[in-house]
């Protein structure tokens, strides 16, 4: 039997209004792109050095905030540059004197240094992680094959005192910030 014009337009409506709803993407789109703009502008405003449990940092009121740069940690017998181990603590020998540099260690920084396009004169920048149990010895040695490296920022990284002032990161000048 043949259905009646009036008949069609209210299948097609009742076809229409009972259909399962849509999700419409066009917002939601436009709500995390938003957010993604939002969190890459925010996001360099956090200065979090990677440490880890092993290293206990010496204490200290730093007054400068932590300076994301080239880090040299001292673990768990070796030293890493960047999380890279390039020499072991049981290798370097006390003969080799306090002015010696640490072969594995100077080869990779000169490879750092090397993939920059200049070096400012007055050095380029670098954070030293290391225990507060760490020989001092050990640590001059250290701070010396980064300065004969052109690293002649030297930073030290430290804890801050609980309680005292907002200073987190890193002391300036070769040595923690005291307050």
């Amino acid at each position: 039997m043949k259905s009646s014009q009036r008949a069609k337009r209210l299948r097609r409506h009742y076809g229409r209004m009972h259909k399962a709803g849509g999700l419409n993407l066009v917002s939601l789109m436009d709500i995390f792109t938003i957010l993604v703009f939002f969190l890459m502008v925010n996001s360099s405003d956090v200065k979090v050095l990677q440490n880890s449990a092993d290293v206990p940092l010496p204490e200290s009121t730093a007054e400068q905030p932590a300076v994301e740069n080239l880090t040299v940690q001292v673990s768990g017998g070796a030293i890493l540059v960047q999380g890279r181990e390039v020499a072991r603590l049981d290798a370097l020998s006390p003969e080799d004197g306090q002015g010696a540099s640490i072969a594995g260690l100077s080869e990779e920084l000169r490879y750092q240094r090397e993939k920059r396009t200049s070096v400012p004169e007055d050095g380029l920048p670098i954070t030293i992680m290391a225990g507060r149990d760490t020989d001092y010895r050990l640590l001059r040695r250290i701070m010396q094959t980064c300065v004969n490296e052109r690293f002649q920022q030297v930073r030290l990284a430290v804890e801050p005192r609980p309680g005292e002032g907002a200073g987190t990161g890193t002391g300036a000048g070769g040595g923690p910030r005291h307050g």
